[in-house]
């Protein structure tokens, strides 16, 4: 049975090295009550970004071993002694071990694994290489990388490091693994492929193994119930199995992480400004070492909580660009893989119209490029016949990061495609005023206490979603069963896809019109609180 304050009585506390920068309460409350854990569902973000990741790690698998199959010796996930299998792998001097496992430390409680183990053929032992599902280089210069095939770090000149604290943890926890079994290599070294798989990127050990073995101890100590911990709100807890719990406890005690999450949470209680109220009543200046975000709309956020109030105007006035003709934008990707639908909504003379601009084969895939060109042909049509007739134009998306990202990204990938524009084509359009971006009107006009998400913001306009499972992590499932990832293409998925898609691009229009008509009357001032 669990101990209130402890893990179950004589079961070993055990480490992967996920939990290194995890939150602490978290870690106490998995290590205390595992039953529960394990009975929790699921969060859907959390089950699809696994599966990504395993799709990768197979895929670089079969790519390396192909190239070189007899240099490899392969762990099998299902084999029943792993970590025995590994150390003889590693004790026979195997070139490289793909899928290796180490012996779980009761002692120290760590627990772990590397994709990849590389034999140091100059130093001896072994350096362990990670294969994740993210970018680890940027374009730039400084990193030090190495080839796939063949361990060779040198200095890149022509990427530096995109930073992964969690992936540093890991090859840090990994070397202190092989090093109690005289298997790490001197080198000090580790390496992690990212997402494109076109590059090791080298980490130097020696930078970080203080941090490690200080955050390891901490950890340790929290699962073992010799340090304590108390809930805070952090990002981590929108996907965490224990939220529920915790932001009862939160609420019960009006806790300033409700309102000033993270770090934020933190130098409060340093002030002594341990809750909402408190927070509420700060007079003068900001703290000195206040980390991001603006202090005075923190406050109002407090105050917000305590009146009950979702939205604060900032301003006498609210404003926010309206046109003649009017097109809401809404894109659709499939991690980064590619953007498989291009929604538009035009608005002209009180009529509007959906059109989705879409491809159902899977991407990435050339029809992507016909897709995109026809979105591409038709705005810019939109754009010039508003021109040539006298009206203004203009078009609408919500948190442009993501369309940015994927027009210019799909300008590239597609270069010379018939009516493809160029990179500088889009960059004309995304820097012109007649691209707006609701989310920055949004910020520009109110404190939004419960966040700026677009599923946060529009219901206070009055509209709601058809699909009340709709949302981005949602839409990756529905897209999979859409184009046949793992079966015969789902049409019926293809239909709900379209519909969400309607619906967030419907969702701008609403906000836009009620920031233009209704939202001076409806939402205080923030002076009124």
């Amino acid at each position: 049975m669990c101990s209130p304050n402890g893990p179950q009585e004589g079961a070993p506390v055990l480490l992967e090295p996920g939990a290194l920068t995890r939150c602490r309460h978290r870690i106490h409350l998995d290590a205390t009550y595992p039953d529960q854990l394990a009975a929790a569902p699921q969060d859907i973000g959390v089950k699809q970004r696994q599966e990504a990741a395993a799709a990768q790690r197979e895929a670089v698998r079969i790519r390396l071993m192909d190239a070189d199959p007899d240099a490899w010796v392969r762990i099998a996930p299902d084999e029943p002694q792993r970590a025995h299998a590994t150390l003889e792998a590693c004790r026979a001097g195997a070139t490289k071990i793909w899928g290796a496992a180490l012996p779980p430390e009761r002692d120290t409680g760590r627990r772990g694994g590397a994709e990849i183990l590389l034999r140091d053929a100059e130093l001896g032992g072994y350096i362990p290489v990670i294969v994740v599902n993210h970018k680890v280089t940027d374009p730039g210069r400084g990193a030090t990388t190495s080839g796939l095939f063949e361990w060779a770090p040198t200095i890149d000149e022509t990427r530096k490091v995109r930073s992964h604290l969690r992936d540093q943890m890991r090859l840090a926890h990994l070397y202190r693994m092989l090093e109690r079994h005289g298997l790490a290599s001197p080198s000090l070294q580790g390496g992690a492929i990212g997402y494109g798989a076109d590059c090791v990127l080298v980490h130097d050990l020696a930078e970080i193994l203080d941090d490690y073995d200080e955050r390891f101890a901490d950890r340790i100590a929290v699962a073992r119930g010799e340090a304590a911990t108390v809930p805070s709100q952090i990002s981590e807890c929108r996907s965490c199995p224990w939220w529920e719990g915790c932001r009862k406890k939160l609420e019960q005690t009006r806790d300033v992480s409700l309102v000033a999450s993270g770090a934020r949470a933190e130098v409060l209680r340093a002030r002594g400004v341990r809750t909402i109220d408190q927070l509420a009543a700060w007079e003068g200046e900001a703290p000195e070492e206040w980390p991001n975000n603006s202090f005075h709309d923190t406050v109002v956020n407090a105050k917000a909580w305590l009146a009950g109030v979702p939205l604060v105007r900032r301003n006498e006035t609210v404003t926010v660009t309206r046109a003649d003709v009017e097109v809401d934008i809404d894109m659709e990707s499939y991690q980064e893989h590619g953007a498989y639908l291009w929604g538009t909504l035009l608005n002209v003379a009180g009529t509007s119209v959906y059109r989705p601009f879409v491809s159902w084969d899977p991407v990435p895939t050339v029809d992507e490029a016909r897709s995109f060109a026809e979105f591409w042909t038709w705005l810019m049509a939109e754009r010039a016949a508003a021109a040539a007739t006298g009206k203004t134009f203009a078009a609408y998306c919500y948190s442009r990061t993501a369309e940015d990202k994927w027009l210019l990204d799909s300008a590239r990938r597609f270069a010379g495609v018939e009516r493809v524009p160029t990179v500088e084509e889009v960059r004309e359009f995304i820097d012109s005023p007649q691209w707006v971006d609701i989310y920055q009107a949004v910020d520009e006009n109110f404190v939004c206490p419960n966040g700026k998400g677009l599923k946060k913001i529009a219901p206070i306009a009055g509209f709601n979603w058809r699909d009340a499972e709709a949302s981005g992590e949602a839409s990756m499932s529905w897209y999979r069963e859409a184009v046949g990832y793992d079966g015969e293409p789902d049409l019926e998925q293809r239909r709900r896809l379209l519909e969400y898609n309607e619906d967030d691009v419907i969702a701008t229009k609403v906000l836009r019109e009620w920031m233009s008509e209704r939202a001076v009357d409806e939402i205080p001032h923030e002076s009124e609180l």
